[in-house]
């Protein structure tokens, strides 16, 4: 069976130039992360806040902490000294709370808005108006402990590949549109699409960033 720095080799191999991996670690005990960060692993990506905070406390602090899951507003708090980048931002008033923790923080936190793309109803984020509604309100200027890093979409859970490829490429194309509102709090940098069973695909429609877990880690 190959090792978790097999898998992660293999997979770096075949990212392409632009697109960097977020090892999904979540429920993962702090060895099977030691041995990924060992293997050249230094990104992180956590769906709880309180299990994000820590593991982060005992493992080595070059490690960028990424949170992927949807988030609570009351948990903000707990993640606001280290987190590197929010992924699941899906309103305006979980961006209010991300402030004010950066605020107390006196840091700025990366952000990227959540957009539903899928065809489940199970899946969070914004649509693409609402996106472009908090982008261009006035009350993102009164929040500088925030910046608008870019978008994260998950596609529907199918085997259907057209349909995922549309999907993923339908984001990119609202990332590039987004790109018109850029100033110093956004800026359209990361594009986060891509799991473990369809990565492959969202870097070839522009992904940045693509969220890998069981083929790292195997499944649960």
């Amino acid at each position: 069976m190959p090792s978790i720095a097999d898998n992660i080799e293999k997979i770096q191999s075949q990212l392409k130039n632009g697109t960097r991996l977020v090892a999904v670690t979540k429920t993962k005990p702090v060895e099977m992360l030691l041995e990924a960060y060992q293997a050249g692993s230094t990104i992180f990506g956590e769906n709880k806040v309180q299990e994000m905070a820590a593991k982060q406390e005992v493992l080595p602090k070059d490690i960028e902490w990424h949170m992927i899951g949807h988030l609570q507003t009351n948990k903000v708090k707990y993640m606001a000294p280290f987190v590197s980048l929010v992924h699941s931002v899906d309103s305006l008033k979980l961006l209010k709370e991300i402030h004010k923790e950066g605020l107390k923080n006196n840091r700025v936190i990366d952000c990227l808005l959540q957009i539903f793309i899928a065809s489940e109803e199970t899946k969070f984020g914004l649509s693409a108006d609402e996106a472009q509604e908090i982008l261009t309100s006035a009350d993102l200027a009164q929040l500088p402990h925030v910046r608008i890093a870019g978008l994260m979409g998950m596609a529907s859970n199918t085997d259907q590949e057209d349909q995922i490829r549309q999907e993923f490429r339908g984001l990119k194309q609202l990332f590039e549109a987004f790109r018109q509102y850029e100033n110093d709090q956004v800026q359209m940098r990361e594009l986060s699409m891509g799991m473990s069973g369809d990565f492959q695909i969202a870097m070839e429609e522009g992904s940045t960033l693509v969220r890998v877990g069981s083929a790292i880690f195997g499944s649960r």
